[in-house]
């Protein structure tokens, strides 16, 4: 993968290709900005944000849902302002937001965890006609959120056990059953992060502190890996008009003097072109009225 964006992010996160608007999107999360780059006419957002946010989803061209340390919020991508939809740990000082992606019926599915990445500090909500549930509880860091093509299962990992886990879900996307181990990424000595399904079901999983994007197959199995050079990968998404653009986020998180010196251009975003045929993230349903 080749070096896309050059601004670097302490943690980078949440990639979202917005099918509307042609635009990539990212956080840094601990550095609290969001971020955006537009590859047909090279126009670019930095935008600061009062607190950490950490992932996103589309409503329409000019509407995005993000989740933050507190809340979920709806965002006008042209005034700027946010509108709060509900709150998210509120409460809880010690938590943030993180992981998080729109599943195919139209809701949100969200991970929190501690700041400190506490032991099973986290949880999972799904965020559906105006109600927040939680969909698994005890995780200690949340990531890999990503939906079954025929809507028949979701997928989310906790990077900390390296476990990558498949629930499947009802007509209404809810979970049916309780979750499995999908694949066990400590045989490998891997550790999951962010991730995302292409148009044939195919995962395609970051990998933290291995620099890479794998490939790992609707039966679990691990095939071709996408190198970067940035140990830290940590969200991958498909754009582009045709889809086929291989973006990743990074992170210097973690990384000290002799590993930056190492990896330069760690915290800042990647691209493949021709790498796979993704297809576009669903839109958030933010009003029924809208489907």
């Amino acid at each position: 993968m080749d070096l896309f964006d050059d601004r670097t992010c302490k943690l980078g996160e949440g990639a979202l290709w917005h099918p509307l608007r042609g635009e990539i999107f990212w956080f840094d999360i601990t550095g609290k900005r969001l971020l955006s780059h537009h590859p047909a006419s090279g126009h670019t957002r930095d935008v600061p944000l009062t607190e950490m946010c950490s992932a996103a989803a589309w409503i329409d061209r000019d509407r995005m849902l993000i989740a933050s340390e507190t809340g979920l919020w709806e965002y006008d991508v042209t005034t700027g302002v946010f509108g709060h939809l509900v709150d998210l740990e509120k409460d809880c000082a010690s938590t943030r937001s993180n992981d998080g992606r729109a599943d195919p019926w139209g809701g949100f599915w969200i991970g929190t965890m501690g700041k400190q990445a506490e032991h099973k500090a986290g949880a999972i909500y799904r965020y559906a006609e105006g109600a927040l549930r939680t969909i698994a509880d005890r995780i200690s860091i949340p990531n890999a959120i990503c939906f079954d093509h025929d809507r028949g299962c979701g997928y989310f990992a906790d990077t900390a056990k390296a476990h990558l886990y498949r629930v499947a879900l009802d007509a209404a996307g809810w979970p049916a059953a309780e979750p499995e181990l999908f694949v066990d990424f400590a045989e490998h000595g891997l550790s999951p992060d962010g991730a995302l399904t292409d148009a044939s079901g195919t995962l395609w999983v970051a990998l933290w502190g291995a620099g890479a994007v794998v490939e790992v197959s609707p039966e679990g199995v691990l095939g071709a890996r996408h190198d970067m050079p940035a140990p830290h990968s940590t969200c991958p998404a498909f754009g582009g008009p045709d889809f086929t653009t291989l973006y990743c986020t990074t992170a210097t998180q973690g990384l000290g003097p002799d590993a930056l010196a190492e990896a330069p251009l760690s915290g800042k975003l990647f691209a493949q072109l021709g790498a796979g045929q993704g297809r576009a993230e669903p839109a958030f349903i933010l009003d029924r009225g809208d489907a």
